[in-house]
């Protein structure tokens, strides 16, 4: 008997499922039958083997650099139908790098455009489908992030995206939804998670009072792509223990 979070025979690709996030909602999709491929940037999946936050047991692999602006049309045309897209890409700079058109610019191409141009390059395999797009961005698009303007416009300009192909893609049997992390130990939240008296503001911050893991936006990707979300669409389900309810 299937039950709405069976995805055994559907095709699923996380775009940054090398690492981090991505690879936790890759992985979760894998435990729940899914044929999963993941990217990264590195050359070949045994690059990832000494990373801490990479687990790419049962995954296939594709290198892609999303900064390469027709990299994912090549990858797309190389796959067959997808049912599920996952983008889970992202970068951040500190140090008030942000505020130079340099870091800028490096930001918003991974965070903001690069999520279009994947949009756009696997919409007819989605389509072929009636697929699911799952947008990751983070709570910092709902608020201030001192220090990182890029990275907060772009997760804010994401969220709004997802709103945007909602409405334009239903048409065409693409349901469009987004995740938005709040904190999860990942490689680009360490000057957070590893500096003791942050970690610890941090989590007086957080009514359940434990940081995320990727497990939990897992949890939130699998609904969002199940049929249990077949009437939602546009939508980013924020995912952050409630960080931001004050």
């Amino acid at each position: 008997m299937t039950t709405p979070l069976d995805f055994t025979g559907k095709s699923v690709l996380v775009i940054g499922g090398s690492s981090g996030i991505g690879n936790g909602i890759a992985q979760g999709f894998r435990e729940h039958g899914a044929d999963v491929t993941v990217t990264g940037t590195r050359p070949d999946e045994g690059d990832y083997l000494e990373a801490e936050d990479s687990d790419l047991r049962g995954l296939k692999y594709a290198q892609l650099d999303v900064t390469d602006r027709a990299a994912a049309d090549e990858l797309a045309g190389a796959m067959e139908a997808l049912d599920v897209l996952v983008m889970s890409q992202g970068t951040v700079r500190y140090g008030r790098e942000e505020f130079a058109r340099e870091g800028w610019d490096v930001v918003m191409d991974v965070n903001l455009n690069s999520v279009m141009d994947c949009a756009r390059a696997f919409h007819d395999g989605l389509a072929q489908r009636d697929g699911a797009m799952i947008v990751v961005s983070s709570v910092a698009a709902f608020k201030s992030a001192l220090g990182n303007p890029a990275y907060a416009a772009s997760k804010a300009g994401a969220a709004s995206l997802v709103k945007s192909l909602g409405e334009a893609w239903a048409r065409d049997g693409i349901r469009v939804n987004g995740i938005a992390p709040g904190l999860v130990p990942t490689k680009l939240t360490t000057v957070t998670t590893e500096n003791p008296e942050r970690r610890e503001g941090a989590l007086r911050s957080i009514p359940l009072r434990r940081m995320g893991t990727p497990e939990d936006m897992a949890g939130a990707a699998l609904f969002l792509a199940s049929p249990l979300a077949s009437y939602v669409t546009g939508q980013t389900l924020v995912v952050d223990g409630g960080l931001t309810l004050s």
